[in-house]
C-alpha cells in the first residue's frame, strides 16, 4: 500500500508520517491488489483534523476524524477506515454471482 501524507498549516513530521503509515497499514492487508492512500492533516483550531481517500480496486474510499491531538485524530480516522473496507468488501462478497450447479441439464 501506498500512502501519501500532506500537512495544511501543518508540518509532516518524520514521526507523524511514520504513525500514519503505521495505522493505515493495517487497511492494506484487506487487500491482495495495490491500493492507494493519499492522507491530508489540517489544522482547524481547537481541533486536528485529519482526512483521507483510499483508491482501492473499483471505489474510492473517503473518511474525515478530528482530534484534541493529531495522533487521537489519526487513531479515529484508522478506525473508520478499516470499517469501511471491511463494509466495502462484505457488499462485494454479497454480490458476487452465485455459479450455475452442475448437473443434467435437460432441456
Amino acid at each position: 500500500m501506498r500512502i501519501e501524507t500532506f500537512g495544511k498549516d501543518v508540518e509532516v513530521t518524520p514521526a507523524l508520517h511514520s504513525y500514519v503509515e503505521e495505522k493505515l497499514a493495517r487497511i492494506g492487508k484487506h487487500f491482495d491488489q495495490h491500493c492507494d492512500a493519499r492522507v491530508t492533516l489540517k489544522l482547524q483550531k481547537p481541533d486536528h483534523h485529519v482526512d483521507a481517500s483510499v483508491n482501492i480496486p473499483g471505489q474510492t474510499l473517503h473518511a474525515e476524524a478530528n482530534g484534541q491531538t493529531m495522533y487521537a485524530a489519526i487513531d479515529v480516522l484508522a478506525d473508520k477506515l478499516d470499517r469501511l473496507v471491511i463494509k466495502h468488501k462484505e457488499k462485494k462478497h454479497q454480490h458476487a454471482p452465485v455459479p450455475a450447479p452442475l448437473g443434467d441439464n435437460d432441456a
